[in-house]
């Protein structure tokens, strides 16, 4: 069974940077997009990014330019690197493709 397990987040100030990595089991990058999802309190989950099998990317508008997804097929591993992070992107972050749900990991930007 296809998992993914997620690491990094945590707390930084506005403006800060942080990366969030999903390592994923089998061939799984080679063949199937890849996005990342946050939820906030009381928010419906909400596409951040997503990567394709081929590398195309797409941003929602809240973050574009300030995040950047990347995968290394090589290491079965997708990045969410988030760079000046403001306070409404707190929340809880998650990796998932065709189904499958990382175990979520905090991002917390004080102001």
């Amino acid at each position: 069974q296809v998992q993914l397990v997620q690491s990094g987040g945590g707390l930084v100030q506005s403006g800060g940077s942080l990366r969030l990595s999903c390592a994923a089991s089998g061939t799984f990058f080679s063949i199937y997009d890849m996005g990342w999802y946050r939820q906030a309190p009381g928010k419906p989950r909400e596409l951040v990014a997503r990567i394709s099998s081929g590398g195309s990317t797409f941003y929602a508008d809240s973050v574009k330019g300030r995040f950047t997804i990347s995968k290394d097929t090589a290491q079965n591993t997708v990045y969410l690197q988030m760079n000046s992070l403001k306070p409404e992107d707190t929340a809880t972050y998650y990796c998932s493709s065709e189904g499958t749900w990382g175990q979520g990991t905090q991002v917390t930007v004080s102001s």
